[in-house]
């Protein structure tokens, strides 16, 4: 991973050190080979929160397992999915959450204006009455810590108690996957900016 100076387009360096497959531990080769096998393919590399995860291999194979579920297994559409994730990219400054997940939010069917919106910080005007259900529910629960009955009943119309409980846990692993990317200073991609300005500490 590149590491660039600080400034307020760039990150600060990576706080962790680069692996190399050639040189990963047992256990650090066992959680890779694992997530290869799973749904994400043989094409995953040690960028993004997968490469933090492999130097707590047993915090990375149960983070890793439980990621795969709320991305892959659970009941919520994946255009209302990737929704959300985008919401609390956007709500963590996740600079590598959002650049990997906008793209499968578009492709998902949600729309570019929407993805703007979310980007720039707005409630989206546009966007069909499930997403901006929510957007509701996601936002309110940052800002209040709770959910009112009202809030809570729109988004239970359109997922019922099981997907409920599994929206909760969508939110409560990408934020983790925020807190673990903003803590580390996770770079995207060589070349590609910083979809928000970097926060000032």
């Amino acid at each position: 991973m590149k590491k660039t100076a600080s400034n307020k387009t760039a990150l600060p360096a990576y706080r962790l050190p680069d692996l190399d497959e050639a040189t990963l531990t047992p256990a650090q080769a066992e959680l890779l080979a694992a997530m290869r096998a799973g749904p994400r393919g043989a094409g995953l590399n040690l960028r993004g929160p997968f490469g933090v995860f492999m130097h707590a291999p047993a915090f990375g194979t149960l983070a890793q397992a439980l990621g795969a579920h709320c991305r892959f297994g659970t009941s919520i559409p994946p255009r209302l999915s990737e929704f959300a994730i985008l919401v609390t990219a956007r709500l963590w400054k996740a600079h590598y959450e959002w650049h990997v997940h906008a793209p499968i939010a578009a492709k998902a069917g949600v729309t570019p204006s929407t993805i703007a919106d979310l980007k720039a910080g707005r409630a989206p005007a546009r966007a069909p009455a499930d997403e901006k259900a929510v957007h509701a529910f996601v936002t309110e629960l940052y800002a209040k810590k709770r959910v009112s009955d009202r809030t809570y009943a729109r988004v239970h119309t359109l997922f019922g108690d099981a997907g409920m409980v599994e929206l909760a846990g969508i939110l409560g692993y990408y934020a983790l996957v925020a807190m673990t990317l903003d803590v580390f200073r996770v770079p995207v991609p060589e070349g590609e900016p910083l979809p928000f300005r970097e926060p000032a500490i």
